[in-house]
């Protein structure tokens, strides 16, 4: 996809640990740089270092987009200031509180209308003037299952991934006339600390690999056409 002396380039919230950081390395393997966008200072720096051993530069943003989903924008500006050129955006950071609908608190209520709404539409639409201007470009929305199948306690995080499948629809059609793709990609349990932490006794078969969705995304950029832009696209063990 990138030329080494013309390397694309991939933006990924998220990107310190599990599916973000699988997925930057992946991308950097594979001959992009990279920009990160993460809340700890600290853990953006290995994540950095870890990158870069894969091939690819790193640029990292500290920023809680959370809190501060207004200026999400400025992960789009730094990227461009550190690389020139933006070819490929993913939507990963988001929050899934666990807990009885009625027991919801306002706080968590707010996060995650922060970060799972309110940061995706800021961030993609400060990426989207530059798509149009280059006839071209790549949004990858991490979704769920949760999305299509939520359980008891997850009823806010399954609504809030239905409406990123609703929103990639819709980018599609928009973006369509100007070679701009978007896709979801709805893993299923994902094994990493906050999976153990929520649901200790999830069985590991039936869990994926951070791996095996940063895969994914790849083969949606790599490999798929305009005419599949807007789908949303499963990771899953089950049988």
């Amino acid at each position: 996809m990138g030329e080494e002396n013309n390397r694309q380039v991939c933006l990924i919230t998220g990107g310190t640990s599990g599916v973000g950081l699988a997925t930057a390395e992946l991308f950097a393997q594979r001959g992009f740089d990279v920009c990160i966008g993460g809340r700890d200072s600290q853990r953006l720096s290995a994540a950095q270092t870890s990158i870069q051993s894969h091939g690819g530069r790193c640029e990292t943003v500290a920023m809680d987009l959370a809190a501060e989903a207004d200026q999400a924008g400025r992960l789009v500006e730094q990227t461009m200031d550190a690389f020139g050129r933006l070819d490929v955006l993913v939507n990963n950071a988001a929050v899934a509180p666990l807990a009885p609908f009625a027991d919801l608190t306002a706080e968590q209520i707010e996060t995650t209308i922060n970060l799972n709404h309110r940061a995706v539409l800021y961030l993609t639409q400060a990426a989207w003037p530059i798509f149009l201007q280059q006839q071209n470009g790549i949004v990858v929305n991490i979704s769920s299952l949760a999305a299509v199948d939520p359980f008891p306690g997850f009823s806010i995080y399954g609504a809030s991934k239905a409406w990123i499948d609703l929103l990639t629809h819709a980018l599609a059609a928009e973006g369509r006339e100007h070679q701009i793709r978007v896709y979801s990609i709805r893993p299923g349990a994902v094994e990493t600390p906050l999976l153990r932490r929520l649901f200790p006794d999830f069985p590991a078969d039936q869990a994926v690999s951070p791996q095996q969705v940063a895969e994914k995304v790849w083969k949606v950029c790599d490999q798929f056409s305009l005419d599949q832009s807007g789908q949303a696209f499963e990771v899953s063990n089950q049988v």
